[in-house]
């Protein structure tokens, strides 16, 4: 296994601007670069599509007042933008409400497209199952609305009783492999994944555990660089940025496998 700390910041979704002199940071301490890019409302968990030469990010909408420390998150919001400088805002395309046997709590999602259609796997709280839950959303459009894909939870805190936690089951992210296979990884604590149905509403055999990440808290994310897969994931607190490399997507069949 090769686990490498990470300094990755969320300016891969922003333009780079050049460093300015000391002469110029004293003169001018605001930000050159636009940042942030969402500025009016307080926004977590990003996550960007790349469809048709239009980056569209999504985030969950925290609408907490001031001084109240508990999250307020019954919403995820959508922005645009086709050259990373300028960003438009679409009206919220999807509400924890779409699922009706959700409770609450608009927490982290990702949106992927497939065949034609947008897929939104997002986690929530479960209103009859303790814990939390993911479901799966859909849209013929990536800016929505999109609505509940399943009339039912796709992953639920019963499905997965070894974590000490009912949060365990959250922080979706799916892939699609050459081959055409989707995977759904999940989790915080312990690292899950699943394989996906063509129909990218059910899971397509059991649920496995990745057990060769060091401190592995949450938010795993996996993409593939030439021949390796990459999953990236935050360990620790305060929380860190981790990678593990594989061969395979399963985590198999490497001596650096995750």
């Amino acid at each position: 296994m090769t686990i490498n700390t990470l300094a990755r910041l969320i300016c891969l979704l922003l333009t780079p601007a050049l460093l300015p002199t000391a002469a110029q940071a004293q003169a001018r301490p605001e930000p050159v670069a636009g940042n942030p890019i969402i500025k009016d409302k307080y926004t977590a968990d990003p996550a960007a599509l790349v469809h048709k030469g239009t980056v569209y990010l999504y985030a969950g909408h925290d609408e907490a007042p001031a001084r109240q420390e508990r999250y307020v998150m019954h919403e995820w919001l959508c922005y645009s933008s086709q050259d990373m400088v300028t960003w438009k805002e679409h009206p919220s395309p999807l509400n924890v409400k779409a699922f009706a046997w959700a409770k609450d709590d608009a927490w982290a999602s990702q949106v992927i497209e497939r065949n034609g259609k947008f897929y939104w796997y997002a986690a929530v709280e479960h209103g009859s199952i303790p814990g939390k839950a993911i479901g799966v959303a859909v849209s013929d459009s990536p800016t929505g609305p999109f609505k509940d894909a399943r009339g039912s939870a796709l992953i639920t805190n019963d499905m997965t009783t070894e974590a000490k936690i009912s949060w365990d089951d959250i922080d979706p992210t799916v892939i699609v492999d050459e081959k055409g296979q989707a995977y759904l990884y999940w989790g915080n604590t312990i690292c899950y994944w699943a394989k996906l149905k063509p129909n990218m509403t059910e899971l397509d055999g059991p649920i496995n555990k990745v057990t060769t990440l060091p401190k592995f808290t949450e938010a795993p994310w996996v993409h593939k660089r030439g021949n390796w897969y990459y999953l990236s994931y935050a360990y620790q607190f305060p929380e860190k940025i981790a990678y593990a490399m594989s061969r395979s997507i399963e985590g198999r069949g490497s001596s650096r496998a995750f």
